[in-house]
């Protein structure tokens, strides 16, 4: 009788286990963008992130960030504030912005110029050359 009860609690655990992942996994679900400690010495530094192929970081007061895979998933979709960071490694994203002033975009790691760009228009991000 305890080995049914154990196999039992065993499955319940499993089910909420894939349930939970699962709804981490669903698209709009993605953890918020961590905020980084500013440097000592106040200077802007890309930090350990600075050879990933998109690095983002919010200079300003905040600004509307949304990032996905060209046709599939949304990596994040949220409104970062200043100091707050993030940076992916996939071959090809598109990028949305709400404020390109608030941000420096960090493109395989060199900063990527978003004066000509406009608020909340996308540009596409690839891995291996400035996009």
């Amino acid at each position: 009788m305890a080995a049914i009860a154990a196999a039992i609690a065993l499955f319940v655990a499993l089910v909420a286990l894939g349930g939970f992942f699962l709804y981490n996994s669903l698209p709009g679900n993605a953890a918020p963008a961590q905020p980084s400690e500013p440097a000592a010495d106040g200077a802007e530094e890309v930090g350990d992130a600075d050879d990933s192929v998109l690095y983002i970081k919010v200079v300003g007061d905040s600004s509307d960030v949304l990032v996905r895979i060209p046709g599939g998933e949304v990596l994040t979709d949220t409104t970062m504030t200043q100091g707050q960071y993030l940076s992916y490694d996939h071959d090809a994203m598109d990028v949305s912005v709400s404020d390109p002033d608030a941000v420096e975009v960090y493109v395989n790691g060199e900063l990527k110029d978003l004066a000509a760009e406009e608020a909340g228009k996308s540009f596409l991000v690839e891995s291996g050359a400035a996009g």
